[in-house]
C-alpha cells in the first residue's frame, strides 16, 4: 500500500512511470488512437480521461525543462482547436516546466513519435485530437 497516489494510476502504469527516465516520453492516446499497433509497451487505462491521468501523475512526474515545449498534440485540420487542448494547458500549467507552448505534428509524424516513446497509455478519452505526449524530466 502506498499513500499519496491516486487510485487511477494502475500498478503497470505507476511501474513504467518509475522505469523511465530524463528524455524519455509516454503518450496518451485518446479512445481511437492506435495504441496497441505502436506501443513499445502498452498500458491499459480503460475507463479514464488523458485530463484526469494527467492531474493524477503530474504531482509524481517531472516535466523536462530541456525542452522548447510543454507537449506535443496532433495536428488538428479544423478552424478551431479541439477544447481538450485548452484544458491540458490549464493542468499542465500547475506544474513546473508545465508552461510552454504545445508543439503540433502532423498526424503521421505523431504517429512515428509515438512509435519512439517510453510507453503508450491507451485511455478511454472520447474528445476528438485528444493525444498527447509528455517527455519525463529529472526528479530534483
Amino acid at each position: 500500500m502506498l499513500k499519496g497516489i491516486s487510485g487511477i494510476i494502475s500498478p503497470d502504469l505507476l511501474k513504467n512511470l518509475a522505469e523511465m527516465g530524463h528524455g524519455d516520453e509516454i503518450v496518451f492516446g485518446d479512445s481511437n488512437f492506435p495504441a496497441a499497433t505502436n506501443a513499445q509497451r502498452l498500458i491499459r487505462a480503460d475507463g479514464h480521461t488523458i485530463t484526469d491521468l494527467l492531474q493524477a501523475i503530474l504531482p509524481l512526474f517531472p516535466l523536462d525543462y530541456a525542452v522548447d515545449y510543454t507537449a506535443i498534440l496532433m495536428k488538428y485540420a479544423g478552424d478551431d482547436e479541439p477544447k481538450v487542448w485548452s484544458r491540458y494547458r490549464e493542468i499542465l500549467a500547475q506544474f513546473p516546466d508545465g508552461n510552454k507552448q504545445l508543439l503540433l505534428l502532423p498526424r503521421f509524424d505523431f504517429y512515428e513519435r509515438a512509435r519512439q516513446a517510453y510507453c503508450i497509455v491507451a485511455t478511454s478519452e472520447s474528445e476528438a485530437y485528444a493525444n498527447l505526449i509528455i517527455t519525463k524530466g529529472v526528479v530534483r
